[in-house]
C-alpha cells in the first residue's frame, strides 16, 4: 500500500485562467469523443447502413431498416458501452484517490462481486424473467452490490473512528474471496444450461435490446455523478493524506463516506446493466493522468468521456471481430487490461 501511495503523480500549481481553460476543454474534447463514439458505433456492424439513410425523413420509420437497425437494434447498446465505461472509468478515479492507491479498481471493494453473487441467484433459481416491471437478472444484481456495500460501510465504520481505508480495502478484498466462493457453488449445482447463461454474465456483455435498462440506471447513476462533480478538489487533498487535507479544511469524513458511497452505487449500477467488465477502471483513469496530469478537475471528466468511448469502441470489437459470433466484451477490455496492469505493477516496482 504504501510503495503504491508513493507512486501518485504530484499537482502542479496553476493559474485559475489556465485551470478553468484547461477544464473546458478537457470537458468539451472528451465529451466530444464519447458522443463520436455513440454516433459511429451503430454504424459499423454486419449488415453495413447509412448515416445519411438513417436520418432520411422522406422514408416512413417502419420501411426505413437502416433506421431500424441504427436506433432499436445498435444504438441502445452504444449508450449502454457509455454509460457503463463512464460509471466505471469514474469510480476508478474516486477510489484510487480514497485509498490511494492507483491499483484500486471500482471491483476492489466487494461490489462486483455482490451484484455477480445476486444475479448467478436469479439465474439459477429460474427466477422470472420479469421482477417488479423490471429485468429479473438487472435489479437482482443491483440488489446484491448493495448489500456488499452495507457490508463493507459496516465493517469500515464498526470502530466509530471515522472511516478506515484500510478495512474498507481488507473487507472489500475478503468479500470478494467469499462471494467468488459462494457463485462457483452456486454454479456447480445449476444445471448447464443455467451454468451457461451465468458464465456468459460474468464476462460481461452489452446486449441491450431496448431503453428501459437504460433508464433504470439512470437513476443511481446520475446521483452518483451528481456526488462525482462535487468531489475533485476534495480528492486533490485526500490524495496527500487525511491530516493534508484536514488541515486544508476538507471534511476527511465526509468526502470519504461520499466517495465510497457514490463510486459503490455507480459499480453497482453499471454491472447491473452490463456484467463486471473488468480493467475498465484502471486502464482509463491512468492513460488520462498521463494525457491531462494528475488534477482530478481534469482527471475526473476526461475518464468519464474516455471510458465512455474506449467501452463503446470495445464493443464494436467484441461483436465484429469474430462475426457473426459474438464476443464478451469482457474478454476485450480483459485483454487489452490484462497486459497494461502487468506493465503497472512493474513500473511501480
Amino acid at each position: 500500500m504504501r510503495e503504491a501511495t508513493a507512486t501518485l503523480p504530484a499537482l502542479h500549481p496553476v493559474s485559475a485562467g489556465d485551470l478553468r481553460r484547461r477544464i473546458w476543454l478537457v470537458q468539451v474534447g472528451f465529451g466530444a469523443l464519447a458522443v463520436a463514439a455513440c454516433i459511429g458505433a451503430p454504424l459499423v456492424g454486419p449488415t453495413t447502413i447509412s448515416l445519411r439513410q438513417v436520418f432520411d425523413t422522406t422514408i416512413p420509420f417502419g420501411q426505413n431498416v437502416d433506421a431500424q437497425i441504427f436506433f432499436i437494434a445498435r444504438l441502445p447498446r452504444a449508450f449502454a458501452g457509455a454509460l457503463v465505461g463512464g460509471s466505471l472509468a469514474a469510480a476508478g478515479v474516486v477510489l484510487q484517490a480514497l485509498l490511494r492507491n492507483p491499483l484500486a479498481t471500482p471491483f476492489t471493494l466487494g461490489v462486483s462481486a455482490g451484484a455477480s453473487l445476486g444475479a448467478m441467484l436469479v439465474i439459477t433459481l429460474g427466477v422470472p424473467l420479469t421482477l417488479l416491471g423490471s429485468a429479473a437478472v438487472p435489479v437482482a444484481s443491483f440488489a446484491g452490490a448493495l448489500g456488499a456495500l452495507a457490508i463493507v460501510y459496516f465493517l469500515a465504520t464498526m470502530r466509530r473512528q471515522g472511516l478506515s481505508t484500510l478495512v474498507l480495502l481488507l473487507a472489500g478484498v475478503t468479500l470478494n474471496s467469499l462471494f467468488s466462493a459462494i457463485i462457483l457453488f452456486v454454479q456447480y449445482l445449476a444445471d448447464p444450461s443455467q451454468t451457461l447463461q451465468s458464465v456468459r454474465w460474468v464476462m460481461g456483455n452489452l446486449d441491450v435490446g431496448s431503453y428501459r435498462p437504460l433508464v433504470w440506471a439512470l437513476g443511481p447513476m446520475g446521483l452518483a455523478f451528481v456526488a462525482f462533480a462535487r468531489l475533485p478538489r476534495a480528492l486533490n487533498l485526500l490524495t496527500l493524506g487525511a491530516d493534508s487535507a484536514a488541515v486544508r479544511g476538507i471534511d476527511v469524513l465526509r468526502t470519504q463516506r461520499v466517495a465510497f458511497l457514490s463510486a459503490s452505487l455507480a459499480t453497482g449500477a453499471a454491472v447491473a446493466v452490463g456484467g463486471p467488465i473488468g480493467f475498465i477502471g484502471i486502464i482509463v483513469p491512468h492513460l488520462v493522468r498521463l494525457l491531462v496530469g494528475a488534477d482530478h478537475r481534469l482527471v475526473l471528466p476526461a475518464s468519464i468521456g474516455l471510458g465512455a468511448a474506449f467501452l463503446v469502441v470495445c464493443d464494436v470489437a467484441a461483436r465484429t471481430v469474430l462475426s457473426p459470433m459474438e464476443l464478451p466484451v469482457g474478454v476485450i477490455t480483459a485483454m487489452l487490461g490484462g497486459p497494461f496492469f502487468l506493465w503497472l505493477l512493474v513500473r511501480n516496482r
